[in-house]
């Protein structure tokens, strides 16, 4: 019986699976129509030299509440909840006293989304919570890692409509690490411009 419970609880605490038809749409613009403009623009011999989503990254660190289970339990709910996949717990793996960091403390939670589940998130972050940022005027183009990468910092969870402010402990950043096949930073950005990334320079 406790083990069905166990089963039931997680069911139930698991994102929600969409089976909205468009929830993919932008995995689907990307090889119908932007691998062929890319091709035609960068001179590309054949597909697999067009950049790509390799994955993206979310990383929030638990700061001032990695003593508190309770607020990590909420935390790790709330990326679950916008990343649509479940997360993980970072452990520090040797205590800092510096830092009052103990071996084996939870220091973020993290999840890795890769495929199709890449470009959906990718899809809601510029089409959804990017523009409820307010006084949004687009994001920096020089936070490239000079290998293709780029870092992006959200400071306010509640821009994404799976998160509702009624119910948050309290307002938390997370950063956002998006990798790509390209070789460089202008092929990155060319990319992630294509696929709708807001750059104001």
């Amino acid at each position: 019986m406790a083990e069905k419970a166990t089963k039931a609880k997680a069911k139930a605490e698991a994102p929600a699976k969409t089976t909205n038809p468009e929830r993919y749409r932008l995995h689907k613009r990307f090889k119908a129509e932007i691998v062929p403009q890319l091709m035609k623009e960068r001179g590309y011999k054949n597909v697999n030299q067009v950049p790509k989503l390799v994955k993206i990254v979310l990383n929030m660190r638990l700061g001032d509440i990695k003593d508190n289970s309770k607020s990590i339990q909420l935390a790790q709910g709330e990326l679950d909840a916008i990343a649509g996949q479940k997360s993980v717990l970072v452990k520090a793996k040797k205590s800092v006293s510096n830092f009052k960091l103990r071996e084996g403390q939870s220091i973020a939670i993290k999840v890795t989304l890769r495929g199709e589940m890449a470009y959906e998130f990718f899809d809601r972050l510029v089409s959804i919570a990017l523009p409820r940022v307010r006084d949004f005027r687009g994001i920096s183009g020089k936070s490239f890692d000079g290998r293709g990468n780029y870092a992006l910092g959200i400071k306010d969870q509640t821009i994404f409509p799976e998160i509702s402010y009624e119910l948050i402990e309290k307002i938390r950043g997370f950063d956002v690490d998006i990798v790509t096949t390209a070789e460089t930073d202008e092929e990155a950005k060319l990319l992630l411009t294509k696929l709708g990334m807001p750059f104001r320079n």
